[in-house]
């Protein structure tokens, strides 16, 4: 008995032995690593901002009245002086050929009163008339020469708002659709008065806004700059727009306009910049992002922002060294730069840095360092 509890006994710890054995063999963590890199960094900011027509002009009916014609295809380009509707116009010839013929009735009686005008003015000369007689006659043509002039202007009103009956394009453009069908009533509430919007479109337009802090780091790169001191106004030229499918726009745009001042309710800076649309691919009220370059880093130590772990507001790597260990490298950070950021401490460039299997992990640890994977697309 006693025999057979050794035998178990030397059996267990055999076990054990090979136990521990095995797990002492157990490989390194495997961890995909990369290079930190020295490089120039170009320093660029995003905007979002929607696209607008360098003029875009709200069609508006200046006269009430029905529409009878729509001259043009909604959603085309139309030139300056194109018909674009016409509205029903018996009402304001027949109000023009009134104000007509009270100006013939003016004039009637201007030439009346200038005719007993100029026969009492001798009269009273020689005193056959009186000085009252002469005076209402004067008074008489007076008002008959102010009465042709209403009479005139009414005239014109009415010529005028005839011509309002015909509504041509103010510019060349793309108009849109159109708020208001031949049949319709228009020009007064709540029918349409703004029956449409013309937009020139090249160039096009990007209004955004900035942040207080953005603006300064703007500011002070364009004023520095050397085409400054050739003449040029110290805006940027060389923004790329960035669309919604997160394409680039072909052509680079500049900056043409800005606020007067900071907003003090939202702390921003509005400003507009000017893209050329020669192919007519952009339109008013799509979604955009403007970038613009400020500044250049020069030698750089550049990282992965994934490889990037905070604790409590501090910020470090884990580097593995050439014994295939794990150290943790306390770091400061700078600008951030698409996917990767800048490390302004900490690191020289060269060093191995890990950027997969990081919660893993543990200062001292051995561990088998493969190349990162490629980022897909």
């Amino acid at each position: 008995m006693k025999f057979s509890t050794f035998i178990f006994l030397a059996f267990l710890l055999s076990g054990c032995d090979s136990s521990d054995k095995v797990a002492g063999e157990r490989p390194p963590l495997v961890v995909r690593v990369t290079q930190s890199t020295v490089q120039d960094v170009p320093l660029s900011m995003e905007m979002v901002g929607t696209t607008m027509g360098t003029q875009d002009v709200p069609i508006r009916t200046r006269v009430e009245g029905y529409l009878e014609t729509m001259e043009f295809e909604e959603g085309t380009f139309v030139k300056k002086g194109d018909m674009l509707y016409t509205i029903d116009a018996q009402p304001f010839q027949a109000k023009l050929v009134a104000a007509q013929s009270e100006l013939a009735g003016a004039q009637t009686t201007r030439a009346k009163t200038q005719s007993d005008l100029a026969r009492i003015r001798p009269l009273a000369e020689i005193k056959a008339v009186s000085e009252q007689d002469l005076d209402s006659a004067v008074a008489q043509e007076a008002a008959a020469r102010a009465g042709v002039r209403a009479s005139e202007a009414n005239v014109e009103l009415a010529e005028i708002e005839l011509g309002y009956t015909q509504i041509q394009a103010p510019i060349d453009g793309l108009i849109g659709l159109t708020k208001a069908k031949p049949g319709e009533f228009v020009g007064r509430d709540p029918n349409p008065v703004v029956l449409n919007t013309l937009s020139d479109i090249d160039p096009i337009r990007v209004r955004f806004s900035i942040s207080e802090r953005e603006y300064l780091e703007l500011a002070r790169h364009y004023s520095t700059r050397e085409e400054r001191s050739n003449g040029n106004d110290g805006r940027p030229n060389d923004l790329i727009l960035l669309l919604a499918d997160g394409s680039e726009h072909p052509e680079m745009g500049r900056l043409i306009a800005s606020a007067q001042p900071i907003s003090t309710e939202t702390g921003t800076y509005t400003l507009e910049a000017a893209f050329p649309n020669p192919n007519n691919v952009l339109l008013p009220g799509q979604f955009a992002r403007v970038r613009a370059k400020y500044r250049q880093l020069d030698d750089a130590v550049v990282i992965p922002r994934k490889a990037v772990v905070e604790m409590q507001g501090r910020f470090r790597v884990y580097a593995v060294n050439q014994q295939n260990q794990v150290e943790v490298v306390e770091i400061e950070l700078g600008p951030k730069t698409g996917n990767d950021v800048v490390v302004s401490t900490g690191l020289k460039g060269g060093e191995t840095i890990i950027v997969e299997g990081l919660q893993k992990v543990r200062p001292g640890m051995q561990v088998d360092p493969q190349p990162a994977r490629p980022a897909a697309g």
